[in-house]
This record gives C-alpha cells, structure tokens and sequence, in this order.
C-alpha cells in the first residue's frame, strides 16, 4: 500500500480516476473539493491510499457525453475498452459543468469530469457515442472540437457512432473520406463518403451506425489500440463474433 498525494498541480482527470479505481475510501468531502471551484485546483495537499499494480502506463480513452447522448453506445465503448485494459474517461460537455447527464433514454449518467478539465490532457483515443441531442451537445463544446482537431492532425485514434460522425464531426470538418452514420438521409448527405458499413476504418478515424452495432465498434476500436489478438480475445470472452 501506498499514499498517494495530490496537490495543486494535479490534474481533475488523475484526481478523478485515482477515486474511481483506488481500493480505499474516499470521504464526499475529499471529492466535493475536486468540483465546487471553477478552476479545479486545491486549497491544500490531501491524501488517499491506493493498491499499486506495478503495471505500465495504460492507454488513455475518452468519452464525451452530454444531455441526450445514447446510453447504449456510451456504455458499449466504456465498458468494452476497460475489458481491453483501457482507462477510460467520461466527460461532460455541458456548459454549465454538471458532472450528471441525462441521456437519451431518460437514464442519467455521471462523468468523471468536466470537458474542460479534459482538455488538457492527452488522449489515445477520443471515442464520440451518438444521440439526440448529445451530438448536436458534443458539436457545440469548443473544448471538445479543439481537442478533436489536434488529435486529428496529430494522426491520433478518434472516432464517432450514429449521429455523431455527421452532426459532430462532420460538421466541424472532421471527416475526409469513406465514413458511416446512423443511416437516415439527413446524416449521410452530410458525410463527404457516406459508406454502408456497420464499421468503417479511415486512416486515424473510426465511424459506426448505431446502438446495434456499438459493441462491433468498440471492439474495432480495442484492436485499433491492442491488436487483432488482444480484440478476438475480448470479443470470444464477450461471447460475441467478429
């Protein structure tokens, strides 16, 4: 066992993950202090205890959500990318920096962070789940879209389902070449190449259709980042074939 300290230079992603994944208590008032100030920092060094596994640096995931994103896809990606390994990130993109959305089948989702405090970190992956309307929620965060730009031109892993590619990434300038959607017209007329696919590999970018095809995708996305093996291993143990 070891204590770790978090200071003021500690970023909300570590702070978050730290209280998500420690075998250890972590008091409301510890937490209520990563949330009430707008700049996210420390008014003095707190303490948690955690178990070290002694493994390497995983690759970093994140999942942006907002008010009517699609539980379905939220919960494929997040979920699936864990069993790989991943540590995965939940993000609001909300305005007003509630952690809680309401998806968009009424059930209400907790992030880890605000997408601001997301922002300032790097990603391997940056994966976007669909719905109405999260999507047209995750087009219109300025952190967000900054961040997809620089993991786009960095030749980074991002990657979007059903209304997302088109009113996300689309719309922003985010896609070049082959991509699929959720396939209603509006959606695919505002893709460049819109392609039939359930899931579609265009160089950096990973697009799919829809609740139905989440789990393909989140897999796609897990060989993407670990490997063919490590992603029909997943996929045998998920009892679903590839």
């Amino acid at each position: 066992m070891v204590r770790i300290c978090i200071t003021r230079r500690t970023s909300i992603v570590a702070v978050a993950l730290l209280a998500r994944h420690a075998q250890a208590f972590v008091s409301p008032a510890f937490l209520a202090q990563t949330t009430t100030k707008s700049n996210r920092s420390f008014s003095r060094t707190s303490f948690l205890t955690m178990s070290t596994s002694g493994e390497a640096a995983k690759k970093r995931v994140l999942v942006p959500i907002g008010n009517g994103s699609e539980e379905i896809e939220t919960t494929c990606i997040t979920d699936t990318l864990t069993r790989f390994g991943a540590e995965v990130v939940v993000a609001s993109v909300m305005p007003d920096g509630d952690l809680v959305c309401k998806m968009s089948r009424n059930i209400k989702f907790l992030a880890d962070v605000t997408m601001k405090d997301a922002a300032t970190e790097e990603w391997d992956l940056i994966a976007l789940p669909g719905g109405m309307p999260g999507a047209e929620h995750l087009r219109d965060c300025k952190d967000l879209v900054a961040l997809l730009e620089k993991q786009k031109s960095q030749g980074k892993l991002y990657a979007a389902v059903c209304a997302a590619p088109a009113v996300a990434l689309a719309s922003n300038g985010l896609i070049e070449g082959s991509a699929t959607c959720f396939p209603v017209p509006a959606f695919r007329a505002a893709l460049p190449e819109a392609s039939d696919d359930a899931v579609v590999v265009t160089k950096n970018l990973v697009t799919s259709q829809g609740p139905g095809t989440a789990l393909k995708f989140a897999l796609q996305l897990g060989e993407e980042m670990f490997g063919k093996g490590k992603a029909d291993e997943i996929a045998a143990q998920m009892l679903v074939e590839r």
